[in-house]
């Protein structure tokens, strides 16, 4: 992977750079005091939509069950089911905040599928826009992000309670 340098970010990526001890999931779970700093976008019951900050695209969000499982088939169907309601919302918000031409919506379930976190199932949702990609990613196997992550998490917040209460 080549990379790009952008010395801008190191307040960022310092700031970031603690250890989480276990599931990074569970951890976000259980400090609900830290949400503005763990990117956190809504909390319900038994989920919470989160900014994933390793994400694939700008305003890459995530919707993450409490419940700490890696298989789909043990989560409460109740559960999954108001999270597929809120999947539809959180499309929604990224159409309509970040001006999102298409959505990539999906889980990677297990390591072999991709999951970067495999111990604890989470549904991505992933905006995308025409001409998103281009040679840097095809050819330099590297992404360039045209906005800061914390720009966009204010942006998507402050417009969260309109669609997810």
């Amino acid at each position: 992977m080549e990379r790009l340098y952008a010395p801008w970010r190191t307040e960022y990526v310092s700031s970031h750079s603690a250890k989480i001890e276990g599931c990074a999931f569970c951890h976000i779970a259980n400090h609900i005091d830290k949400d503005e700093e763990l990117g956190v976008l809504w909390r319900e019951k038994d989920f919470f939509i989160v900014m994933n900050k390793y994400p694939y695209s700008p305003g890459h969000i995530m919707i993450i069950p409490n419940f700490h499982t890696d298989n789909l088939e043990d989560l409460d169907p109740e559960i999954w089911m108001k999270m597929s309601l809120f999947a539809q919302k959180g499309i929604k918000l990224l159409k309509d905040v970040l001006h999102a031409q298409g959505i990539n919506l999906g889980m990677n379930l297990g390591w072999v599928s991709g999951a970067g976190i495999a111990e604890h199932i989470h549904l991505h949702l992933v905006p995308r826009w025409k001409g998103d990609t281009n040679f840097i990613t095809t050819i330099g196997n590297a992404r360039v992000y045209s906005t800061d992550f914390n720009k966009i998490y204010n942006r998507l917040k402050e417009r969260s309670s309109e669609y997810f209460s």
